[in-house]
């Protein structure tokens, strides 16, 4: 699988960690009244679509960034590829 790295062009997979869904970006609050609850869901819970998933993808094998793959989960088809900073920033968060 070829992933279009956003800096460095085409890329092996090989070059990269699959590292699960990018909804990990958005860590909760550990000061909440409700951090337990929200916690455990961030932790323990995941989907497991079948279609285009957002996944976070880190480039051990290169410049060391970390990327969001939008990727078909059927067909393995990569939709998307961004820098997972870019898109924590287009968030509201800056990491």
């Amino acid at each position: 699988m070829i992933i279009n790295h956003p800096l460095l062009g085409p890329r092996d997979s090989a070059e990269f960690v699959y590292l699960g869904d990018a909804a990990l970006i958005d860590r909760p609050n550990g000061m909440s009244e409700t951090a337990a609850q929200k916690f455990f869901a961030y932790q323990y819970l995941r989907d497991n679509p079948a279609g285009a998933h957002q996944e976070l993808w880190y480039h051990e094998g290169g410049d060391r960034s970390w990327l969001v793959v939008t990727r078909n989960t059927v067909t393995h088809e990569i939709i998307a590829v961004e820098l997972a900073r870019d898109l924590a920033r287009s968030r509201g968060r800056s990491r």
